[in-house]
């Protein structure tokens, strides 16, 4: 007879290790499924984010601040240091401490809150008043019962027609965290989130980066007074070299490295050569053998499983939650929506503003916003208010060697709600949290602006932007 559990949880990426953690602090008896397994063939939880993601890019991002910092910044505070050098190896295998840490933590809160771990990848077989599931381990197969299912497989790498990903020449994101060496010249396909995370990350650490992007308009998502200010800064301030409105014609992997043959934003052709090559162009829902249409599982033509505003699919007691469903692919957002459908499953009424989900782009300086950019209100027949201040003339930011950027804030011209905050800053990715925090209580810029910021601090900026909306900045 299969064990039954109360919920099993189909992927332990963010969303879902913390659906089941959330599941089982309820009283819910709780089961999650992963096969994940690292380069050394471990099975690990935690999914892309803590294995090959978030968390790993983070720490490669952080070694290359600090090496960048010692080789060009630490001259203005009178600090000379010569004949610096990087030892990429021992840099990796501080990332992969990092990692393991991490996902040990996991291992470590399934066990305090009576988890069960299936190892194995999970698909299902049949429905009715139980889900029975199966869960394979290479040859190994059992199967389980559930009463409801969180449906949590993430996504993968997307790739591109005739673009052979190796993850040794041509990497996705997998392969371009576990680089050796800098290379001499680093081509990255996309210049999305992961490339440009990516594409910084080598060239502080000396690779000659050139980043092909389909679109015509770079960081399109942002607000346009970030767009152009990081487009300074990442071009003209740090030599990233990024080529818009460019067509892929054909890669080739030579002995000398690849060959990427475009078309340029004038029609023209052209070629990069480049040792490696960094494909970045988005991500897919992980939902092939998901086993989908054994039970009458809705999905769309892009894989994406159908969903309503909180996550309930077309069947009953079936929920799917991260980035296997509609909106941002983001590790927060499947969090708190693992939260969210845990909740609802123990019959409570949790809700989630879509709305106030911050986004983050963790390069130097970061980018980070929450809410509407002042073009898509404009766009929406919403009459605005805008407030803008930068860190050149706050103290704190000039004292750590960090004043590049600038707050902006929208605001409803009508009745002051704050619409959207846009952040380019070192530490926009902790400043966003008070722009969610007003935002989730409906707060407006004069909420912000009357709250006493510390002194010195980053955050005065913010208070300076959201006076700025009222025309009353006080340090400009």
């Amino acid at each position: 007879m299969p064990q039954t559990y109360d919920v099993v949880v189909i992927g332990a990426g963010p969303g879902g290790y913390i659906a089941a953690i959330r599941a089982a602090q309820l009283g819910l008896k709780t089961a999650c499924i992963e096969g994940w397994k690292n380069a050394k063939g471990e099975l690990a939880l935690g999914g892309t984010c803590l294995n090959v993601g978030c968390i790993p890019s983070k720490a490669l991002l952080a070694s290359s601040e600090e090496f960048e910092k010692v080789g060009h910044h630490l001259d203005e505070h009178g600090i000379s240091v010569s004949g610096a050098k990087i030892d990429v190896a021992r840099m990796q295998s501080r990332k992969d401490g990092i990692v393991s840490k991490m996902t040990k933590g996991i291992e470590f809160l399934f066990k305090k809150n009576k988890i069960a771990w299936l190892q194995g990848f999970g698909r299902f077989v049949s429905g009715g008043d139980a889900y029975v599931i199966e869960v394979a381990n290479g040859e190994k197969r059992e199967t389980v019962q559930a009463r409801h299912v969180i449906v949590a497989t993430g996504s993968k790498a997307r790739h591109l027609p005739n673009v052979p990903v190796d993850n040794a020449t041509i990497c996705d994101n997998e392969g371009a965290l576990a680089f050796g060496a800098a290379p001499k010249r680093l081509g990255v396909i996309g210049a999305g989130v992961i490339g440009l995370e990516l594409g910084s990350v080598w060239r502080r650490l000396g690779s000659e980066v050139t980043v092909l992007e389909a679109l015509p308009a770079f960081l399109g998502a942002c607000d346009e007074a970030v767009q152009k200010e990081a487009w300074k800064v990442f071009t003209k301030g740090q030599g990233l070299n990024i080529r818009l409105g460019v067509k892929i014609e054909k890669v080739t992997t030579r002995k000398t490295g690849v060959l990427v043959e475009y078309t340029d934003d004038k029609g023209l052709a052209q070629k990069l050569e480049c040792d490696k090559l960094v494909v970045s162009v988005g991500r897919i829902p992980n939902t092939d053998g998901l086993g989908a249409v054994n039970v009458g599982l809705k999905v769309d033509e892009r894989g994406f499983v159908e969903v309503d505003a909180h996550c309930r699919t077309n069947l009953p007691n079936v929920w799917a939650i991260g980035d296997v469903v509609r909106g941002p692919m983001l590790a927060h957002k499947a969090e708190d929506e693992g939260v969210m459908v845990a909740e609802l499953i123990a019959g409570q009424k949790p809700h989630i503003d879509y709305d106030c989900i911050p986004w983050i782009i963790y390069t130097s300086p970061e980018v980070a916003w929450v809410g509407m950019t002042e073009q898509k209100a404009k766009a929406d027949g919403i009459a605005v208010r805008t407030g803008q201040f930068p860190f050149a003339i706050n103290g704190r930011a000039l004292g750590t060697g960090q004043s590049q950027g600038f707050v902006k804030i929208v605001a409803d011209a009508a009745t002051d709600r704050v619409l959207g905050v846009h952040i380019i800053h070192a530490h926009a990715s902790d400043l966003i949290q008070e722009a969610v925090t007003v935002m989730e209580f409906k707060g407006a810029s004069e909420d912000i602006a009357r709250i006493c910021h510390g002194h010195p601090t980053l955050s005065e900026v913010v208070r300076e932007a959201a006076l700025a909306v009222d025309k009353r900045s006080l340090n400009s």
